[in-house]
């Protein structure tokens, strides 16, 4: 049994903080925990005031977006954040309006914690922070001394700084001043974003925490003083949010000609309406399963979609649409009514960003996915032929040490053979050997006992009716497709179409795409 106890000082239960306590609660089972909460309610005047001083400053911007995050604060409490992901059972939460509070205070000194750890927390004064015997680390999703402050990555990217930091440091007397105990680097990509920026950001943090905590924990790890006066920043005003939000979107690659665009979304506009008006009940139903390859912001391409990109696709699955796991897809004999489009979410090829980008955003909206991996690039330094054919230089690819943690949190993980071939294109023997070692490489690595086949490249040439056979004599349980369209009426678990979704999709065209209309 570990003895230790943590105590989590934060503004918020959000879904970094509660996957980052499952983290290191996974990694050190037994803590006890404490969660204490700081839910502030601000007087009237107090709002008043804010409300004037955020007018001054931002101008006319700061009216309409006031209202927008009124809107989406009235909407997050019609449809609260799902429950805690794989929360620990020993942990108790006290929510209090101030921090720092004799009933605080006391609360915290009864429950004697270790440790302390300040996750999107207010500032934390002594009396708070020095309780923990081996005091309290801070996640501050920035480099330090040059960036304390906030918020995450919009200054280095203002600045336009090569990379981002993130680092944990003890807490002290002043805001992120604290010696430091971890530091991790994240290099900006081509066609980086804030949003995406600070997603990535929030998995490095919890990985980051999570090593800190075992260090600590494990006996006191050598910290370094923060060299340098350093900088501090605030807040930006809304006019800079708006400035650097036009100097980032005019290193994107735009997604077609602009007319084109507005035609393509008006109509997927109007599908929605349709569909909320209820002529999807009067067509066959459908099931549209969604094909990634990438999420990355280093790439725009027809096998990649942006970090927030894909972000507010999962957003809007969550939303809109009835998400299915693979499992519960192919235990579908017809495809049953639904008020809301049927989905699945899948992966092929095995790029590492799957891993380090859509995992976190797949968990963070408590969704399903399937990922088909060419066991041969597993781990190693190799380049997939269409990336070859396009110039890129090898991408890097998961670990089977990684797979077997996507495993454990419930994705499916399935063959899309050993070296990326054209089942068809190949001959018999090559095929048979390809399908045989991939299925034994998942079996042998994870532990599966059934396993799906996602055959590369999709298309409809790609496979044919004796490489199908090929693929049953094999054992596999299913075979998809890549060639568009949707499942209408039936499934037929050995031709699962699915349909590709990357960079160019809008969201209103994305939101289209999962209607399965075509």
């Amino acid at each position: 049994m570990n003895e230790h106890k943590i105590v989590v000082f934060t503004g918020n239960d959000g879904h970094a903080i509660r996957q980052g306590i499952a983290a290191i609660e996974r990694a050190l089972p037994g803590l006890r925990w404490l969660l204490v909460i700081h839910a502030r309610r601000k007087s009237a005047p107090e709002l008043l005031h804010n409300q004037w001083a955020n007018l001054k400053k931002n101008g006319w911007r700061w009216i309409p977006y006031q209202a927008a995050d009124l809107w989406r604060r009235m909407r997050a409490r019609a449809a609260p954040e799902q429950g805690a992901l794989a929360s620990p059972g020993q942990l108790d939460v006290l929510t209090v309006a101030d921090l720092h509070a004799d009933a605080t205070l006391s609360a915290v000194q009864a429950f004697a914690p270790t440790l302390g750890l300040a996750l999107d927390a207010p500032i934390l004064r002594r009396p708070l922070f020095a309780l923990p015997t081996l005091g309290t680390l801070n996640l501050h999703k920035g480099k330090v001394p040059d960036y304390r402050g906030m918020p995450p990555a919009f200054w280095e990217l203002w600045n336009d700084e090569p990379s981002v930091g993130c680092t944990i440091h003890w807490v002290d007397d002043k805001l992120d001043t604290g010696n430091v105990v971890l530091a991790a680097t994240l290099e900006r990509e081509a066609y980086a974003t804030v949003r995406g920026m600070q997603l990535r950001l929030d998995a490095a943090g919890i990985q980051l925490m999570c090593d800190a905590v075992r260090q600590v924990l494990a006996g006191a790890p050598p910290s370094l003083a923060q060299a340098g006066a350093g900088a501090t920043y605030r807040k930006p005003s809304l006019a800079q949010m708006a400035e650097l939000d036009a100097r980032l979107l005019r290193s994107q690659r735009p997604a077609g000609h602009a007319m084109h665009r507005a035609l393509k979304d008006g109509a997927a506009a109007g599908a929605s309406m349709l569909s909320r008006l209820g002529l999807s009940r009067a067509l066959a139903p459908r099931l549209t399963v969604l094909l990634y390859h990438r999420v990355s912001d280093g790439a725009r391409d027809n096998l990649t979609v942006g970090i927030a990109q894909f972000d507010r696709q999962m957003a809007l699955l969550r939303k809109h649409c009835t998400v299915l796991s693979l499992e519960q897809a192919l235990r579908l004999e017809s495809v049953p009514a639904s008020p809301r489009p049927l989905v699945c979410v899948t992966f092929d090829d095995g790029y590492l960003d799957n891993y380090t980008n859509a995992v976190p955003i797949l968990l963070k909206h408590q969704l399903p996915g399937a990922f088909f991996v060419a066991t041969g690039f597993i781990g190693t330094g190799r380049a997939f032929p269409h990336d070859v054919r396009r110039g890129n230089q090898a991408i890097p690819m998961m670990t089977w040490q990684q797979l077997r943690a996507m495993r454990d949190e419930g994705f499916l993980i399935g063959s899309h053979t050993v070296n990326h071939i054209d089942c068809a294109a190949e001959p018999e023997d090559v095929v048979r050997h390809e399908l045989a070692r991939s299925r034994d490489d998942l079996r042998h690595e994870l532990g599966l006992e059934s396993v799906v086949l996602g055959y590369p490249y999709g298309g409809r040439r790609h496979m044919t009716p004796e490489r199908l056979e090929l693929v049953r004599q094999a054992g596999y349980v299913a075979c998809l497709s890549a060639y568009g369209g949707s499942n209408i009426g039936a499934v037929d678990p050995f031709n699962l179409r699915r349909r590709g979704i990357h960079w160019e999709y809008s969201d209103r065209a994305f939101l289209f795409a999962c209607l399965g209309w075509r």
